[in-house]
């Protein structure tokens, strides 16, 4: 085991640590997919932005985790690339 995973595995045992990291987990799953359709796509942050109608510094916000992300964000995304948002409690 990496010394990573020791060390998150040792922090995770904090109820605290736990719960912040829980509520992070969607917001970094929904980044990675975001960041996967669009290489996908072979396109750039800028040309993404362009296709949806707002500025390559607000893609990269949301890539890289400074800004949350709305539901109808979301929903513009994935109608620029035809697709769909799915969402499931679980």
């Amino acid at each position: 085991m990496s010394d990573f995973k020791k060390h998150l595995e040792d922090k995770l045992d904090n109820p605290k640590f736990k719960q912040e990291w829980d509520n992070l987990e969607l917001r970094y799953t929904i980044i990675k997919q975001l960041i996967k359709l669009r290489n996908s796509y072979n396109l750039s942050q800028t040309q993404l932005a362009k296709k949806i109608g707002t500025t390559q510094a607000v893609i990269s916000r949301i890539e890289n985790g400074t800004t949350n992300i709305g539901i109808d964000f979301l929903e513009k995304i994935a109608r620029a690339f035809d697709k769909k948002v799915e969402f499931n409690l679980v």
